[in-house]
Parts: structure tokens; sequence; C-alpha cells
């Protein structure tokens, strides 16, 4: 039992209810299984195996699913459950990085050797972890622990998101050499920071957040450069109240995907540069939770109830079809452990989400057409 133990096959494999698009549950497990978060890639193997986390035996470890045989592999033995590992994969593929109260973990995934890299101070709270595009950094953030004065439950319905945004945390943006564990923080401001997410081609380009209802916050989306610590505002709030957030970057390393809604509640996907250029946005006309794409000629969004649907977009001959139904996803949103956080694989051709649709949290890879002929259109 524990760390490389082999788990027997779970999968289901199905046609989509809706669509008929061939799908496989990965997951089947009487506790919350998900992928990583929709910003963090989980793939490695050439594409073949997906880092998952999951709650097994009353605690939280990680694993990983071979998507070709079902067979699901345990690499960490822990001894409670975790709201978060904040786990990310290395560039090479060759290491993951986790947190365990507060310390930060790299795992070899062959050896299944663990490392301690990093210990934060215990005064302080630990955000999530990203790879420098080079592979020779990991960065992330932490902040203040403000719990004697603020209640939060962020990971369970963002209980004291506006009361932290409020009460403006000291926080930090720090990156630590992988070769010497040497720490140099590079960011310090009073606010809540979170959400750092590095480019996956520029090695000293990252986003940030300031964290909070983003119809409130000051501003949302930050660029960093890691070099010479200058921060910027992305893609600055147009009209009083509208809401801009989820950014993610594109596989060019340049550009910045995001989401939001208008003050009358339009909804709208967007891809911007880091410079604040060329900037593209299109409109819908229904919420949603997350936005997610590879580039601008296909995007998804997963709909909010009571639209349970996976939406995707597709762009031909410089314009985008109409919107399409890929799946449903029927999931809760409940806790951060429940989100459906739709990512494509890196060519597009499969996505991975995450629903609770049977009580627990389950992985589920869906086949996505090449065209969008080959799907119903969404109707509200």
């Amino acid at each position: 039992m524990g760390k490389g133990k082999v788990w027997p096959p779970e999968w289901k494999k199905f046609n989509d209810r809706i669509t008929g698009i061939p799908t496989i549950q990965l997951t089947n497990y009487t506790g919350h299984s998900h992928h990583f978060y929709f910003t963090e890639d989980g793939w490695y193997d050439n594409d073949r195996k997906l880092l998952f986390c999951s709650d097994r035996n009353n605690k939280t470890d990680l694993f990983s699913v071979d998507t070709e045989t079902g067979v699901i592999t345990q690499l960490t033995d822990h001894q409670k459950t975790y709201g978060s590992l904040n786990p990310c994969l290395h560039p090479d593929q060759k290491m993951v990085y986790f947190r365990r109260d507060d310390q930060i973990i790299s795992l070899d995934l062959i050896t299944l050797e663990e490392q301690t890299i990093y210990e934060k101070p215990s005064a302080l709270l630990g955000g999530n972890l990203n790879c420098t595009a080079d592979g020779k950094y990991l960065v992330t953030c932490q902040r203040e622990n403000m719990s004697d004065r603020v209640y939060t439950d962020l990971g369970n319905g963002y209980i004291g998101h506006r009361e932290l945004m409020e009460a403006r945390p000291e926080s930090a943006i720090i990156k630590i050499d992988l070769a010497t564990k040497e720490m140099v923080e590079v960011f310090r401001e009073n606010n809540f920071i979170t959400h750092i997410n590095t480019s996956p081609i520029r090695p000293e380009l990252i986003t940030f957040c300031h964290e909070g209802p983003w119809q409130l916050v000051d501003h949302r989306i930050w660029g960093l450069n890691l070099e010479t610590g200058e921060a910027w505002k992305i893609r600055v709030r147009k009209e009083e109240q509208e809401m801009v957030g989820h950014e993610y970057w594109y596989q060019d390393g340049e550009t910045i995907g995001y989401h939001g809604f208008r003050k009358d509640r339009t909804g709208f996907f967007g891809k911007i540069k880091y410079d604040n250029t060329e900037e593209e946005e299109v409109e819908f006309d229904f919420v949603n939770w997350h936005a997610f794409s590879n580039d601008f000629n296909k995007v998804v969004v997963d709909g909010r109830a009571p639209i349970e649907h996976i939406v995707i977009w597709y762009k031909k001959n410089g314009f985008f079809s109409h919107p399409k139904v890929l799946c449903e996803h029927r999931c809760s949103f409940h806790t951060q452990k429940v989100h459906a956080h739709p990512r494509f694989t890196s060519d597009g051709s499969k996505l991975v989400y995450t629903s609770d649709r049977n009580g627990y949290a389950n992985i589920y890879l869906v086949e996505v057409p090449k065209s969008a002929r080959d799907l119903p259109d969404f109707v509200k």
C-alpha cells in the first residue's frame, strides 16, 4: 500500500449523452479525484499519462493514470487530506513539485524520490507553484496569515474572499533556484496576490493577480518581469464593475487568454499580448465559470447552471462559429476540487475536465472534433 501502488483501471467509456462524442471517465472512486488546475499542464510521457490528485483512504495523494491502459499509479503516500497540493510539472516532464504543509517537495516521476526544496516560514501562507520555461526556477507567492483577523474558507465557496482583499495582506512573489535551492524575493506589496502563472516560452515573464471579487478588485491581471522586478497592468477594466480574470498563457508564451463579464452581465472571452497589444474579444450571452484555449482558433467555456455544458467555438477564415455544445459536464462547482477546469491537450485533439456528476469528483477525457459541423449548435 502507498507510494508506487498500482490501482487497476477504473475507467468507463461512453458516448456523451448530448453530442455522442467519445468520452472516457478515467477515475471512479468514492472520494474526489481531479486533474491539475486548468492553467497547469499535467500531461507527460508523450501525453500518454496524466497527473492528478485524489482523496483516497482518507488522505490526499498524487497519482498518474495511463490513458492507453487505464492503469493508475500512486506517486505519494501522505498521512492526511489537503485542500490542495498546488502541484506543477517541470518543463522536462521528469519532475513534479507540490506543497505539503510548509514544505515544497520535488518528486521524481521515475524513481518517486522526494526532496524538500524550500520550507516557508510558518507565519506565511503559500500559493500555487509554477516552473519557468527554462526549467531553472520554481515561482510561487506567499502572504501574511490573517486568519486571526479574517475568517476564510476560500476553497469551499470563496468565504472571506472580499474581506481578505480589503485587508490587503502583505504578499511576496519569490523564485527558487532548482539547482541551488536558493530563494530570491522578486516582488512585494500589500495586496492579496494569487494565480502565479509562468510563460511557457519566455522564462522572464509571469502573470499574477490581485485576488478578490472581480468587479471590486483594483485590477486583476498583472504582468511581472522576473529579472527586473517590473510589474504592469494587463487588460485594464473598460467600464465600472467589469469583470475580467481566469487568465492563462497561450502556447506562444506571449499571449494571454481570459474571460469576463460586462456590467450588463454579457459574457466574453478574449486574448491580449503581455505588452497590451493585439487585443481581441468575443461576446456570448450566458454565464460561465472558466475559459481555455491553446490559441485563438478554438476556445471552450464551461457553462454555469442551469447551463451544464462545455461550449466550444471554432475559428475559420477569421470568424468564429456559432457556439457549439462539446459535451455536458453536470458539475456542481461547490468546491475547488469539483470545478470543471476544462483544458485541451497540447495538440487540441482532446479535452480533460472534472465533474462530480455522480456525487464525487472524477476526471473525464473527451475527443474534440476537428470542425464545428460535427457538433450541435448551443441553444440557451
